[in-house]
């Protein structure tokens, strides 16, 4: 788990500096934008002189060539302006919009009239000059004055100390209403003295208000052309209606409309992520709650086709989408078969100890059908015996009874074992004079002599600590298991050294074997071997109470078999000069 806490470290991590970057492009584009509104909004308002600073800062000039931005190539075609870059030498070295009557050479007398009067031929000029370049070079912007035109030609035509004859105002009227133009002639002071042509709600000129007209032609609804009197000091101004329909926008509403812009693009954006984040982190999450819910169900089964499809692809690897989860999709799996194991276990145990339960009732029956038999003879008083029958009888009672109190007292000690409840007192014995004894009590035991036992022991004497009681009882139910499941013929061998340190005893027989099944389940509680021929004897827990007294002296215990060859039980425990003794 900790590599999916690594990795989802790392992927929140860069997720977070892809959203940083993500923040921080989006804010550099509303500061691009915001400031291009800005220049767009001085450009309309100082047009065209803000045009014409815009073109020098951005031309590129060499010594023949000039390269103009399309852009302002574009604005200068829509506003009806014409523009020559020229060289130090006074060639044109670029040009656009320009009508025919413009030479491609200029004077340098011509050049300093032009600066001085604004104007060349018909055409109103500004002139800029870029002295930060190597090749500085001149940039003449113009366009023709209809207007300035018209106003020299109104003047001419009917100027009379400076003002518009009375006999000629109706005339002068009529004209302007039919060019939708409106003229003011104004004094020193800013008064209206006379005016024609379409009305407006000018009442008055403040002082500069002409030179901001003048300059800042994109504030204000029409076009203004001036011509002063020098002799009456009048001022004719010409109003002429923009090409076009003209709309003063707020600066503000521009922002206004990019920020709600950017507000549904946020949002939009939002929504994907999220949707984005949940498919990738939430779909993997439904996957493990359906699996939890399943395994609570006891539905063991690890994913069905339809998970598996998602998971995996056809080639078996993980998605890439799920691969964040790889080691809890791997835990999931292990914890699966895990409790898939524990429940074939658990049914294979309830199975054993229906088995046991039949067999248990059976050994109990076998010796209280006797004892029961013989009480009711005894009890009828029906028959005679004789002292030796009696004999036999109470013989064949007490041997049923024995027989019981063994059971019960190996149900005990199997349960003592379990809990770790046994009194376990241990004492300092030499194991292979411990064990030869034993084996001679299986030698002299009239009942063994279809049985031959080998006893093979070291030179050396091997200590280990020990309850002589319960190392006995272990030692004897693991030899008469030997003897009770072979047939007669058969031979016992037992083995005592020393080996890497540890007491190693080994018990093995020639006789026909345990299958498998058998011998997975040798040491378990309850479990009756399959290939026992006496049902009668042994409820199934000899094996497991040698296998709980070797681990309470701190030893270990396994099996091996083949069929048709024989059983080996190994024993190990650890010597006295090797550790201390045993603590109860």
């Amino acid at each position: 788990m900790r590599n999916v806490r690594r990795r989802l470290a790392l992927h929140f991590t860069y997720q977070t500096f892809l959203l940083f970057v993500f923040v921080l492009l989006l804010t550099f584009a509303i500061f691009l934008f915001v400031l291009q509104l800005v220049v767009n909004n001085e450009l309309k308002r100082t047009y065209p002189n803000g045009a014409l600073d815009g073109i020098v800062l951005e031309t590129i000039v060499s010594e023949n060539k000039a390269i103009v931005s399309k852009r302002w190539v574009k604005q200068l075609a829509d506003h009806h302006y014409w523009l020559q870059i020229v060289n130090h030498k006074g060639n044109v070295i670029y040009s656009t919009n320009t009508p025919k009557d413009l030479p491609l050479t200029y004077e340098l007398g011509e050049l300093m009239r032009i600066e001085d009067t604004g104007r060349f031929r018909s055409y109103d000029v500004m002139m800029a000059t870029d002295d930060s370049v190597e090749n500085s070079a001149l940039y003449m912007m113009g366009y023709r004055d209809d207007g300035a035109n018209a106003t020299l030609s109104l003047f001419e035509t009917y100027e009379t100390e400076g003002l518009i004859a009375e006999a000629d105002i109706a005339t002068v009227d009529n004209v302007l209403q039919e060019t939708k133009r409106t003229l003011h002639i104004v004094d020193n002071e800013g008064t209206i003295v006379q005016s024609a042509g379409i009305a407006n709600d000018i009442k008055r000129y403040k002082p500069l208000e002409l030179i901001l007209m003048k300059r800042m032609q994109g504030n204000y609804p029409t076009d203004i052309s001036i011509f002063i009197d020098t002799d009456s000091e009048y001022m004719w101004l010409l109003h002429e209606e923009k090409k076009g329909e003209y709309v003063k926008e707020p600066f503000m509403k521009d922002v206004i409309v990019f920020v709600s812009v950017f507000g549904i693009i946020v949002l939009l954006s939002t929504v994907v992520i999220s949707i984005y984040l949940g498919y990738r982190y939430g779909r993997p999450l439904l996957l493990f709650i359906g699996w939890f819910d399943r395994l609570g169900r006891g539905k063991l089964e690890a994913l069905s086709d339809k998970e598996r499809k998602k998971l995996y692809r056809k080639s078996g690897k993980l998605r890439s989408s799920y691969k964040l989860y790889q080691e809890m999709i791997d835990g999931f799996y292990d914890m699966t078969e895990k409790l898939n194991a524990i429940e074939q276990d658990r049914i294979r145990l309830d199975k054993t100890r229906e088995e046991w339960m039949t067999g248990i009732s059976h050994d109990l029956r076998t010796p209280l059908s006797s004892i029961q038999g013989y009480g009711h003879l005894l009890e009828s008083g029906q028959f005679q015996w004789t002292d030796e029958e009696l004999k036999d009888m109470g013989a064949t009672i007490r041997e049923k009874s024995d027989f019981l109190i063994d059971l019960i007292q190996d149900f005990s000690l199997a349960f003592q074992l379990k809990n770790k409840q046994l009194p376990f007192v241990v004492n300092k014995i030499e194991v292979g004079e411990f064990v030869r004894r034993i084996v001679l009590t299986f030698v002299n035991d009239k009942t063994m002599g279809q049985i031959n036992f080998l006893y093979q022991g070291g030179t050396s004497p091997i200590y280990v600590e020990a309850n002589d009681k319960w190392f006995t009882r272990m030692l004897n139910n693991i030899i008469v298991n030997a003897v009770k499941h072979n047939p007669a013929g058969t031979t016992v061998t037992i083995i005592t050294r020393q080996e890497q340190g540890n007491a190693k005893l080994i018990i093995s027989d020639n006789g026909v074997g345990m299958d498998e099944e058998t011998l997975s389940n040798l040491f378990e509680r309850y479990y009756r071997g399959t290939n026992t021929d006496e049902s009668s004897e042994g409820v199934g827990l000899g094996m497991s109470i040698a296998k709980s007294i070797a681990l309470a002296h701190k030893g270990n215990i396994n099996a091996e078999s083949t069929i048709g060859k024989g059983s080996k039980v190994t024993l190990v425990f650890p010597i006295m000069d090797n550790r201390n003794s045993l603590e109860q």
